[in-house]
């Protein structure tokens, strides 16, 4: 079945915190309820932050975010692609690329020229789908990648 892509509603906060809590809060302090607490944030913002929410039926089983902070304070860049995931049982299936286009698009129509994002491990990934490799560094002792995509106005 082909997942629907589409903006983050209420009803899909607290799966959708589960899948981010399990691919990049996994043995950190930040807690389902933090996490679930930022997500509603983005749903009471301005419309220029968004969730993107892949649905198979009812079901959430990937996210991406585009916001205005990320790491900090590797770097003063605005905007960033962040929060990537695609729960384990629906990968490499095309829903992680769906989900960056999706963003990028939303970016777009927002008026966003240049995209940023961090990654390590996808960085392959994203230079595949058209993202440059901008800058190596270190984030708490562990290597991260600064990349951006330009995109269509």
């Amino acid at each position: 079945m082909k997942p629907i892509i589409g903006p983050m509603t209420e009803s899909d906060v607290e799966a959708v915190g589960r899948l981010r809590i399990a691919a990049f809060f996994e043995g950190s302090a930040r807690t389902l309820d933090e996490d679930v607490a930022g997500l509603r944030e983005l749903l009471n913002g301005d419309g220029f932050e968004t969730a993107l929410v892949a649905r198979i039926g009812d079901m959430p089983v990937g996210t991406c975010l585009l916001v205005r902070h990320e790491l900090q304070p590797a770097h003063h860049l605005t905007p960033w692609l962040a929060g990537l995931v695609v729960d384990r049982e629906y990968r490499n299936k095309g829903i992680a690329r769906a989900l960056v286009a999706a963003i990028e698009v939303h970016a777009a129509s927002v008026g966003v020229e240049r995209l940023y994002l961090y990654t390590w491990e996808a960085r392959d990934f994203y230079a595949a789908i058209g993202w440059a490799m901008v800058e190596p560094f270190e984030q708490d002792g562990d290597p991260m990648l600064l990349m951006s995509r330009e995109l269509r106005l």
